[in-house]
């Protein structure tokens, strides 16, 4: 059987999923004339114009209810279009559990998603709706955040985004459509320093430009405040993990970030003990990371009293 390539595409209302999908099929030559179906979710600013998408042998249909939403449905649509492809604009209100859940028309594979972000609003969707505006970023391959300027706080918006979907490649486009490829905020340490001194607030963004790139530290020496993960029968003599728990979205989303340590007593370190870490960063492979990443090796490890607030954050 053929595969139809399926691309998702998900974002709050008005974030720009319409326009990057006519960029796309009418700017790009997107499918080379394959027979496309757009299946729209909800009405936004941007509308399609039917005629116009015949030109390139594309069609829209309306889903306006999440209900509709269904494998029934689609494999109604399936038969009634017999698309080469499929564009599937989700409405930004829906339950993405909807999407992700439901079973697609035989052939139909998705291939690509992409999440869209409205730059102006985002920070305000942090603030106030963070978990629902997150959850239509967390599956995405990419997020576009649109509408950017020189104040854009893009290192501020990769953390929120990386903490929740670390592989999705993330784009910022300006308001006249071309893509912004400036720099991200600075880090707040100097990983130029002889030893690398990260307070509570630094320990998260460290964690995840580490995991981003580790080369960048390969040979610098950190210090931190950890909590030790080394529970007996569980980890591998001459290992542990120092790390900290990580709030990233909410309470529900509490999770442990550590990175793997050789150390060759290990077992004098105690499992949940807190410690002040001084460690040399090497890049080498470790199958908890699937691949290369950073793998501590510590130079001096002191007790340490347990924080005020043991949590870390992203942002």
């Amino acid at each position: 059987m053929q595969e139809i390539p399926v691309y998702v595409f998900t974002g709050f209302m008005d974030s720009g999923k319409t326009s990057l999908i006519q960029e796309t099929l009418f700017e790009n030559d997107f499918g080379g004339g394959n027979k496309t179906l757009i299946i729209c979710c909800e009405d936004g600013e941007k509308e399609y114009d039917a005629e116009k998408l015949k030109t390139i042998n594309a069609q829209v249909t309306m889903l306006e209810e999440q209900d509709a939403f269904n494998e029934e449905v689609l494999n109604q649509l399936n038969l009634e279009f017999l698309p080469e492809q499929v564009f599937i604009e989700y409405n930004g209100t829906w339950d993405v559990a909807t999407l992700l859940e439901t079973k697609l028309p035989k052939g139909w594979i998705i291939v690509q998603s992409l999440a869209t972000v409205d730059a102006t609003t985002f920070e305000m969707y942090l603030n106030n709706m963070r978990q629902m505006i997150m959850e239509q970023l967390f599956k995405a391959d990419v997020v576009i955040f649109n509408r950017c300027d020189d104040n854009t706080p893009k290192g501020k918006f990769r953390r929120a985004v990386k903490a929740q979907n670390r592989p999705a490649q993330i784009v910022y486009e300006r308001a006249d459509g071309s893509v912004d490829e400036g720099a991200d905020e600075e880090l707040p340490f100097d990983i130029n320093q002889e030893v690398i001194e990260l307070s509570d607030a630094d320990y998260a963004l460290w964690y995840m430009d580490a995991m981003d790139d580790p080369k960048k530290y390969e040979g610098k020496k950190i210090k931190f405040l950890a909590l030790v993960y080394n529970p007996e029968k569980k980890m591998k003599k001459g290992m542990f993990v120092p790390g900290r728990f990580a709030m990233t979205c909410c309470v529900e989303d509490v999770q442990f970030i550590g990175f793997k340590a050789k150390y060759a007593n290990s077992e004098e370190i105690k499992h949940k003990s807190w410690i002040e870490l001084t460690a040399e960063v090497r890049v080498e492979f470790a199958k908890e990371y699937r691949g290369k990443g950073p793998v501590l090796y510590p130079i001096s490890i002191e007790p340490a009293e347990k924080p005020e607030d043991e949590l870390v954050y992203f942002s």
